[in-house]
């Protein structure tokens, strides 16, 4: 069992990184810093839509699954 958790979690860490890697880098250095970003000074903000949104929510799902299987791996 215990191999099943870690070889599943190490499947689940390659996939969270690459759904990391693919998505579109949204915030910058200069935006933390103040500079930029769509007019008015304020942050520009977009609906996520397609890939974009698929990749989203699959990150999430991806990182809640790795919580779960390293709270697991604790346990077991």
């Amino acid at each position: 069992m215990q191999s099943i958790l870690t070889i599943a979690q190490i499947a689940i860490s390659l996939a969270l990184i690459v759904t990391i890697l693919l998505q579109k880098r949204g915030a910058g250095g200069s935006s933390i810093l103040g500079g930029g970003g769509g007019g008015g000074g304020g942050a520009s903000y977009y609906t996520k839509r397609g890939f974009e949104k698929i990749l989203f929510v699959s990150s999430i799902i991806l990182a809640g699954l790795f919580l779960i299987t390293a709270f697991l791996n604790l346990i077991i």
